[in-house]
């Protein structure tokens, strides 16, 4: 009588391990599906803009009277990303000197060593960064200071006598 008692109570220890152990692992494997559900909106969220596509569009900065051959002038235009909230912030501006009768180049107004907004000296001819003594050239290369690469340039062209700019959340790089 004494062995058929140990045995059910073998059994059921038995029996209750293989429970505990089951409800062990189905809790483990709710918590990581839990996990997967929440992870993937997250991970597509950091993902997403490596595959979205930056919108480009030719805006329109002046008519191209407006311009002198040789001068330098900052020209605003309408940022091409927007945030709805962006107010003042959704227009934004470039660099824009007339070389020639019909040729023109634009320059990013952000120095390529942190993004501060660099500034045109016309009698020195050079760009000029405020924030770290960033330097550059009249065709945007690096004269001194920190920046790491030439200022970024715009595509522009002339169509129905009105200068327009390529622009992108990013600058093109054209040079």
């Amino acid at each position: 009588m004494g062995s058929d008692r140990i045995e059910a109570v073998s059994t059921e220890r038995a029996e209750t391990l293989r429970r505990r152990e089951f409800l062990g692992r189905l809790s483990i494997a709710l918590c990581a599906f839990g996990t997967v559900i929440v992870a993937i909106p997250f991970v597509g969220f950091l993902l997403a803009p490596f595959f979205e596509r930056q919108p480009e569009e030719w805006r329109p900065v002046g008519a191209v009277g407006s311009f002198r051959v040789g001068a330098t002038v900052e020209v605003t235009y309408p940022d091409s990303s927007p945030l709805p909230w962006a107010g003042v912030l959704a227009q934004t501006a470039a660099w824009l000197r007339r070389e020639s009768a019909d040729r023109f180049v634009a320059f990013a107004v952000d120095c390529t060593h942190l993004g501060c907004p660099v500034r045109w000296l016309p009698e020195a001819e050079l760009f000029m960064c405020p924030c770290h003594g960033g330097v550059y050239y009249k065709d945007g290369g690096v004269a001194a200071g920190p920046p790491p690469k030439p200022l970024p340039q715009y595509p522009v062209r002339v169509r129905n006598g009105q200068v327009e700019i390529r622009t992108s959340p990013i600058p093109i790089t054209t040079s």
